[in-house]
């Protein structure tokens, strides 16, 4: 993400432009919806003088602006995409380019405009790497450019073990090697944002309005800080001591699980997909390799004599097997069958010394 400092002036022509060129695309998707042609290049072909007639783009934003409505069209023609009046502006290097580290030329209605960029040291040093199209966004009246940048990926190596990862509410991860990444802090977080917009809400006044606004997105931001965070020491951990990582594939988990009211906004704030999003494109930077196990019994299977039946976790802390009397902390215990699972998945890891630690029920239960 790219900042610009646009002046006064600047500010109001982007604006103004990124206003025209969301109309435009409204009108594209009016006719495509109406006509059902999702072609880019039938539809410009009837309407491109229209739209420059119109919204005054130049030729370039015009195409931009079908094929921005044709991509939204596409995903699902029964419906006809809406656009908002600052919805992301598409750039492409015929329309914008890079004056240095300084600088962007980017074009308005009103022509040309040479817009100062802030940027730091993480951006400075990938801004060689950039390619393709330019999204210009606004967001609480800042502009940005989110731009495209090859990211080289190294090869992933040869594993010698495998570190099993829990996701959770309580606890957000906790691996196989007992470390805990605890959930609380993000849950006082939304317990005292949901109370403070709970009580300006009721009140209405401006001054209350003024503070919700304010508060858009804060706990989310946070959220994602610490995600950010523990996925970054699980990768850093898993490449240091040469071992791939190992998650549960928890698609569809919401469909499946059934909570009270009360537990609900928790439940359904849990940023599971936001946490493996996060842990799979690091792991691939890093080049760790990252396998996907079966969930099911890893929360009551017993790792160290593989029995598995529900009452080996009497609570949602504890666990103790009731054949062999092993017990620690669940998701300690789901860290450790989650890793042994992807032993068993991954064929590298499979063949090593490490193989011998499974049980033979597990074994079975994977195979």
């Amino acid at each position: 993400m790219v900042k610009l400092a646009p002046d006064k002036e600047q500010h109001i022509a982007l604006l103004n432009t990124m206003q025209k060129f969301n109309e435009a695309c409204n009108f594209v998707a009016d006719y495509a919806f109406q006509h059902r042609i999702a072609n880019k290049i039938a539809l410009g072909k009837v309407i491109y003088y229209p739209i420059r007639e119109k919204f005054g783009l130049s030729a370039q934003m015009t195409i931009r602006a079908i094929a921005k409505t044709v991509e939204a069209y596409k995903r699902d023609k029964s419906i006809k995409p809406k656009f908002k009046p600052t919805g992301a502006m598409i750039y492409d290097q015929r329309i914008l380019s890079w004056r240095g580290l300084e600088a962007v030329s980017i074009l308005t209605l009103k022509g040309r405009m040479i817009i100062p960029i802030r940027i730091g040291e993480y951006q400075k040093v990938r801004m060689d790497r950039i390619r393709g199209q330019v999204d210009l966004i606004y967001r609480k009246g800042i502009f940005y450019l989110a731009v495209v940048v090859d990211a080289p990926e190294p090869s992933k190596y040869d594993p010698i073990g495998v570190l099993g990862v829990d996701l959770g509410i309580v606890n957000l991860a906790v691996d196989s090697d007992g470390e805990v990444h605890s959930g609380m802090k993000v849950d006082k977080v939304r317990s005292k944002t949901t109370k403070i917009k709970s009580k300006l809400q009721k009140c209405g006044s401006k001054s209350a309005k003024r503070h919700l606004k304010k508060l858009s997105g804060k706990e989310k931001r946070f959220h994602r800080d610490v995600n950010h965070c523990i996925s970054k020491q699980l990768v850093a951990k898993a490449k240091r001591t040469g071992r791939a990582i190992a998650l549960e594939d928890l698609k569809g988990i919401r469909n499946q699980i059934r909570v009270r009211k009360a537990q609900r906004g928790r439940q359904y704030s849990w940023g599971f997909n936001q946490m493996r999003s996060f842990i799979e494109y690091k792991t691939t930077l890093a080049g760790v390799p990252l396998i996907f196990v079966n969930p099911r019994g890893t929360s009551h299977i017993c790792p160290k004599c593989g029995h598995n039946e529900k009452g080996n976790r009497p609570s949602r802390d504890k666990f103790r097997c009731v054949a062999c009397g092993f017990a620690g902390l669940s998701d300690y215990i789901s860290a450790i069958n989650i890793a042994e699972r992807g032993i068993v998945n991954c064929p590298i890891v499979s063949g090593n010394f490490f193989r011998h630690t499974l049980s033979p029920q597990l074994q079975a239960h994977d195979l």
